[in-house]
């Protein structure tokens, strides 16, 4: 913890005065007196601005008025500007810091602000700026695990998984939450060993809570490893020694969720029964205080839950990763709420998302949206997005990066949040690989969060990939094809092609470990069956436009 009180004010043209730190007085040769100046910023001068740009109240964050975010702004004024002296201390960032346990100054610091990718970050360490000494205390870990929110078919997840391959690291993703069961079913043939869970963000919050409290109830000798993905009690349990006739028996308890799966509507902590005698087709979701005769049954439940990880707790999760729906924000909506975003339940889900990282505190969160996120009503969301994860002391940065600048054949624009512990290196963005076709852009106001080049920064792209970079090697397919899986018929004619038919091992450059090499097969290459007529119009499309 560091004190200034060589700080002081300076009169500005708001009624805000501004804040900085004195580094020199100086006289200039017409002989007036000036002094250097590196300046703070408070939460209202940055990207994130004040909570009353939140009109909602559900997306309302009040940053505490006293704290500041250091900056490497300098420059000269007159030494008249100077108003008064006041106190400034520097604090060691921490998740979780109450404003109760800040010392006594008038103002105090734990974070730099920089205007580049909206960036939050834990101040350099040095003679300037002493830090207390952070330790990290956990043992070197040779697994990371991964929460992936509003998965999907894993498509994001894979992705960050793989790249954290190729650095070295085994990020392995251990719990994926996803409300469409069809997504869920293809997250679970692709990832056998992950936690596929059927439900909403806002379920599985609810879900984590009760969890908690089951576990102080029933697992608290438990040692918890990721086992198995199993989420029943292998053995059975007869709980029940006297079952009146005619009564069904509980054989044991397979699974757990909080909401209404059967839509009776009522919401509440449920689990999933096997019956005695019964098959799984045959299973029912029974409310908790229903099994009041069962506690040995959800006994065992619980502490093999726990034993096997079946849910994160907090300080399980390294990374949260995710894409909050975008439906309510995006252009293509023309019937999107501007007046009142938040009364869009998918708007909401970026609430949900933050109040899931509070509740785990991950080392790192990464969550990615359309960039008419910071289009639709300035950027409203994502200044909420950025003003959550900086009110929980998370470091953060905002970038809106384009596919096509990483050898993608389209353009296709997104904007990326990273938010990392105090503890930890807050990640860059990857400069771009590839020369790209434009199609459209970020608003200007946040230009400077576009991933890319300094002007004077030397580079060296390789050209822009189209359509045919792609497609172009792939056979030719009938309306009637029917087969799942057939050759490519000849080899690949561009880079991209062979790299997209390289297997995981060889994307990462690591070694098969004793597996074959996959066969080079092409899985589901079929069309829509058309009806003759529409196929008939397909026909006449031409290959090639005509200039």
């Amino acid at each position: 913890m560091s004190h200034y009180t060589i700080v002081l004010m300076f009169h500005g043209e708001e009624a805000q005065n501004h804040i900085g730190r004195i580094l020199e007085f100086f006289k200039t040769t017409d002989g007036e007196n000036y002094f250097r100046v590196q300046w703070f910023y408070r939460a209202e001068d940055t990207v994130i601005e004040k909570a009353e740009v939140f009109h909602d109240k559900r997306a309302a964050v009040f940053h505490d008025k006293r704290r500041l975010f250091h900056s490497t702004v300098m420059n000269d004024n007159p030494i008249d500007c100077i108003i008064s002296k006041v106190s400034v201390t520097q604090l060691s960032p921490l998740v979780g810091l109450k404003s109760n346990s800040i010392p006594q100054s008038d103002f105090y610091f734990d974070m730099e602000y920089c205007v580049d990718y909206s960036t939050f970050q834990t101040p350099p360490t040095g003679p300037t700026y002493p830090l207390a000494n952070m330790s990290i205390c956990e043992p070197c870990k040779t697994e990371f695990t991964l929460l992936d929110l509003y998965s999907g078919c894993g498509g994001m997840s894979i992705g960050l998984c793989l790249g954290a391959k190729v650095s070295h690291i085994d990020l392995v993703t251990k719990w994926a939450i996803e409300s469409d069961m069809s997504a869920c079913e293809s997250f679970r043939l692709n990832h056998p060993k992950t936690q596929v869970r059927h439900e909403t963000a806002e379920d599985f919050l609810h879900l984590l809570t009760e969890w908690d409290k089951l576990g102080k109830r029933f697992a608290t000798d438990v040692e918890r490893t990721h086992e198995s993905r199993s989420m029943a009690s292998k053995d059975d349990t007869s709980p029940n020694s006297n079952i009146p006739p005619g009564e069904l028996e509980v054989e044991r308890l397979v699974d757990i969720c909080y909401g209404d799966p059967c839509r009776t509507g009522k919401y509440g902590l449920k689990f999933k029964v096997r019956w005695k005698g019964h098959g799984a087709s045959e299973d029912t979701w029974e409310p908790y205080e229903g099994l009041s005769n069962c506690e040995e049954g959800i006994r065992d439940f619980v502490r093999n839950g726990f034993k096997s990880k079946i849910l994160p707790l907090p300080g399980d999760v390294d990374v949260i990763c995710g894409g909050p729906p975008c439906q309510g924000i995006s252009g293509y909506n023309r019937y999107r709420n501007v007046e009142s975003p938040l009364d869009d339940e998918r708007n909401r889900q970026i609430i949900i998302f933050m109040n899931i990282v509070e509740y785990l505190k991950p080392k790192f969160v990464l969550m990615e949206n359309v960039v008419d996120i910071l289009r639709f009503k300035r950027a409203y969301l994502a200044r909420y997005a950025l003003s959550r994860l900086v009110y929980m002391n998370y470091q953060a940065r905002l970038g809106t990066i384009a596919a096509g600048c990483y050898g993608l054949p389209q353009f296709r624009l997104r904007v990326f949040l990273w938010g990392a512990r105090p503890s930890e290196k807050l990640p860059q963005f990857p400069l771009p690989t590839h020369d790209v076709i434009i199609r459209y852009w970020p608003p200007p106001e946040f230009e400077r969060n576009t991933v890319a080049y300094d002007e004077d920064q030397p580079r060296k792209l390789d050209d822009a990939l189209v359509l045919s970079d792609a497609i172009s090697d792939l056979p030719a397919v009938a309306n009637h094809e029917v087969r799942e899986e057939m050759p490519y018929g000849k080899p690949p004619e561009t880079e991209f092609q062979r790299y997209i038919r390289s297997s995981e091992n060889e994307m990462t450059g690591s070694s098969l470990n004793g597996a074959s090499r996959p066969k080079n097969l092409l899985y589901d290459h079929r069309p829509l069956m058309l009806f003759e007529d529409d196929y008939s119009r397909v026909c006449r499309i031409p290959k090639r436009k005509v200039l």
